[in-house]
């Protein structure tokens, strides 16, 4: 009876993994690389909402994003329980997978985030942008560095931290969420928005007769977080993130999350 339920819970396994995007050879990890990376005995995932980098719809029963994706993947990889955990804000993500409140992010793997937490290899390159208003004059990237030109960009993020350093003219105008910047730029108190263009499409949707400028400052490389203590995890992540990437996983979350400006890292 135990070889049995042994069996029929190792074909359930595979059988997750193929759903997942793996093929059905993959194995499921050791006993102690669930309890390093995954602790709780599930593996908490860090979302927010509102880019299709992380998850959209996040209260429907189908929710999209390739953080979502990837995560419910790299549990079913890992042979434990997936829970995606929703914030509001990026910040909050951070701040949950430096503390270990979480065990995994997808998100930005930049100088200054990778003094608080591990990273694997990039899966995922996108372009750093602007969105700008219906009425705006600004007609480039280099444009924006202009004295009266209001730029909103989301507190604590990667794009604080650079504009507020690099635009010497510019006014650098802090919101706590995304809709928050759609509101302030539908409302005029904002000429434009920098992130990640994939966000910045996401935007432009909601935001009517606003465009997202040609050119770009900068990439984001997005990457596998952990917190930091558990890099002996590092090579498992690697591993799934050379898979993800060349057996279409990334290719596949990205065209359903419906992500324009990025293109799937090349593997390592």
């Amino acid at each position: 009876m135990i070889a049995t339920r042994r069996a029929v819970i190792a074909l359930l396994t595979l059988v997750v993994l193929s759903v997942a995007g793996f093929p059905a050879t993959a194995q499921q990890a050791a006993p102690e690389l669930q309890k390093l990376l995954a602790p709780s005995g599930k593996l908490r995932v860090g979302l927010y909402p509102g880019t299709p980098t992380s998850i959209l719809d996040a209260t429907s029963e189908q929710p999209r994003g390739v953080g979502y994706e990837l995560g419910k993947a790299l549990a079913a990889r890992l042979g434990v329980p997936y829970e995606p955990v929703v914030f509001a804000k990026n910040a909050e993500v951070l701040e949950a997978v430096k503390t270990g409140a979480t065990d995994i992010a997808f998100t930005n793997a930049s100088a200054a985030r990778a003094k608080i937490m591990d990273f694997s290899q990039p899966y995922l390159e996108i372009e750093l942008g602007y969105l700008v208003s219906k009425d705006s004059k600004i007609a480039d990237v280099p444009d924006i560095d202009t004295k009266g030109v209001r730029v909103g960009v989301t507190q604590g993020s990667s794009s604080d931290g650079v504009l507020s350093r690099d635009l010497k003219n510019a006014e650098v105008v802090r919101v706590v969420t995304l809709k928050q910047g759609i509101e302030m730029m539908g409302e005029g108190k904002i000429d434009a928005y920098a992130t990640n263009k994939a966000t910045l499409f996401e935007m432009s949707d909601a935001v009517p007769g606003s465009k997202v400028l040609d050119g770009r400052w900068g990439f984001e490389r997005h990457a596998i977080a952990i917190p930091k203590g558990r890099d002996q995890g590092l090579p498992f992540l690697r591993t799934f993130a050379n898979e993800a990437m060349t057996q279409g996983l990334v290719k596949a979350a990205v065209s359903r999350a419906g992500l324009r400006g990025a293109n799937v890292a090349a593997a390592q």
